[in-house]
């Protein structure tokens, strides 16, 4: 018989990988539409700054998605494992600022990798704050 914590344990790790996987999708699936639509160059090309900051848009909107949908699914203390997802995302993001240092693609765009780690734990905040509050979304 599997005890009441590993099912708990369980049910966090999918709300955590839920979310992950939602932002992952949704991320992907613009990036893939932007470029067959012909918006942005070809992978591995680099992209305009204006466009970087649409990407920036999009990847804060559904990380904020990825954070409301960890939360919703938590077991337990929804905040928590929302804020969880997020520093999973800023320590993802910090690895793509690493990674991507010192490629010809992100010359003259740091800002871009600096920014989506940044914007990881406020945009968990808000996703968690949403589904403790929903009322809030709604009177901003």
């Amino acid at each position: 018989m599997v005890d009441r914590s590993s099912r708990r344990l369980g049910r966090s790790f999918l709300a955590l990988f839920a979310g992950f996987l939602v932002v992952l999708v949704l991320s992907l699936t613009a990036d893939i539409l932007l470029y067959r639509f012909g918006v942005s160059p070809a992978p591995g090309q680099r992209m305009p700054d204006r466009l970087l900051l649409v990407a920036l848009a999009y990847r804060t909107v559904f990380a904020v998605l990825g954070s409301y949908l960890t939360a919703r699914l938590a077991p337990y203390g929804p905040m928590l494992h929302a804020m969880t997802g997020g520093v999973i995302g800023f320590c993802i993001g910090m690895a793509g600022v690493l990674g991507t240092w010192n490629s010809p693609q992100a010359a003259g765009a740091h800002w871009y990798p600096i920014l989506v780690a940044v914007v990881a734990l406020p945009a968990a905040w808000i996703g968690g704050s949403l589904y403790r509050n929903p009322a809030a979304a709604t009177t901003a």
